[in-house]
């Protein structure tokens, strides 16, 4: 396995799991109840990574949509829940099926708000009460709807990919590795003088490049993106995640309001002054299987963001947030920001599930739009791999989640607020919330 960075899974911001895809209205059913069942599957996989709180969806009064627009979806997806239960007891991960959602009116949030806020809350209205306590009703729509969305911590996914890694006795991990040539022959791929019987492209936003060096043509976007890290040290309450719809790429885009401990917040805002950019989407071509970023993209996935811009669009985030939460308002830049350019496979612009593709000789792209994808184009190579003879036995999905080895809580949190400081975030991005006792 070859990586072009020092560590692994270090690239565009990645704080959800996606259990459902209740963050995107715009996609359709079949891929939320995709991602459903692929978050399922990770969490087992990687159940470290993943910090348990819920996620509050709320529709802005200025936005044109309707809380109740939802409700359609988030009943397929609690059936759908219901069901993978039924196939295997394991996969009640994200609580009881019928606590997969609830719908809180104007007047029930009032009489939540009058509460006192729980210190470790586990039931949907004790996680609920803070959110109460805080938002400004006067500028929602009800119901506000919670949500069994959990987060997913990427330093603890990269330190628990990387002990996995490691500790595994037929894979060679080598970091620090840049791939100048690929050819293909009879006897397979040679890469940098190796030769292989079988590529795997994982190359992230830049597996165009793999494909242009193999004459090979693919339509794909690349978007560049960010996420601002801001601390607030009188909101040291554990709070749910909230999502504030809105119309991607307009002043009034989605607000995404994620929470870390030590009163430290991750800010999306998709409008194109905070979370987008201009010119920050672009596509392959005839000439080319690699969409080309603008240059100021690049120099700032690998050399740095200036301190002034950072700021600016952290302020804006603030600004952005404090419209639904007022005593945000005080929030204040810290870190650099979480930022990559994230890939996106085929002409969608919105799609958000998506599959393993194949060439012939062997071939594999592997184009992750979402993390909790992994598994399931993990298993499709497998079976294509199979399908060439150069895999003897196809051992089942199920079977595959019940023998990965697991690993101990201490040697993840160290690695993974490691992996926070080397990158330069604070320590407290590694943490997550161990409450595993939602109901």
């Amino acid at each position: 396995m070859v990586e072009q960075n020092s560590t692994l899974v270090d690239g565009p911001p990645m704080c959800h799991l996606h259990a459902g895809g209740n963050l995107y209205r715009e996609i359709s059913d079949t891929q939320c109840l995709r991602l459903l069942k692929e978050s399922i599957e990770f969490m087992r996989l990687y159940p470290h990574c993943i910090d348990y709180r819920p996620t509050v969806i709320a529709i802005p009064k200025e936005d044109k949509g309707e809380p109740l627009d939802l409700l359609p979806r988030l009943q397929k997806l609690q059936k759908r829940y219901e069901e993978l239960i039924a196939l295997d007891e394991q996969n009640k991960c994200l609580g009881e099926s019928q606590n997969y959602f609830k719908l809180y009116s104007k007047e029930e949030l009032q009489k939540l708000r009058a509460l006192p806020q729980k210190q470790k809350p586990c039931t949907l209205d004790e996680w609920m009460i803070i959110v109460a306590k805080e938002l400004d009703f006067s500028q929602l729509k009800f119901p506000l709807i919670m949500v069994q969305e959990y987060g997913l911590n990427v330093f603890r996914l990269a330190a628990s990919a990387t002990l996995l890694l490691q500790n595994h006795p037929n894979i060679t991990l080598k970091t620090n590795m840049q791939i100048k040539q690929i050819t293909h022959n009879t006897q397979g791929y040679t890469i940098n003088g190796e030769t292989f019987d079988y590529l795997i492209n994982a190359a992230g936003f830049k597996s165009g490049e793999i494909d242009d060096m193999l004459g090979l043509q693919r339509r794909r976007y690349v978007e560049f993106k960010a996420a601002y890290v801001t601390q607030c040290p009188s909101q040291t309450t554990l709070w749910p995640e909230i999502i504030f719809h809105g119309q991607r790429g307009t002043p009034q885009g989605m607000a995404q309001f994620t929470p870390y401990p030590n009163g430290y917040f991750q800010l999306h805002g998709m409008t194109k002054n905070i979370t987008l950019f201009d010119n920050g989407l672009a596509q392959s071509s005839t000439i080319s299987a690699q969409p080309k970023l603008d240059k100021k993209f690049l120099d700032k996935i690998y050399t740095g963001w200036s301190l002034s811009d950072a700021e600016l669009r952290s302020k804006r985030a603030v600004e952005h947030i404090s419209r639904y939460i007022p005593a945000f308002k005080n929030a204040k830049f810290r870190y650099k920001p979480l930022y990559g350019a994230q890939q996106i496979p085929g002409d969608d612009a919105d799609l958000r599930a998506a599959e393993v593709s194949f060439e012939s000789h062997h071939y594999a792209r592997c184009e992750i739009v979402k993390g909790s994808s992994v598994l399931a184009m993990a298993q499709a190579i497998a079976a294509n791999m199979h399908k060439h003879y150069l895999l003897k036995e196809l051992v089942p999905k199920q079977k595959v989640l019940q023998t990965i080895p697991s690993l101990e809580e201490a040697e993840v949190d160290a690695l993974a607020e490691h992996f926070a400081k080397e990158r330069g975030y604070p320590q407290s991005l590694a943490y997550r919330n161990r409450n595993s006792n939602i109901c």
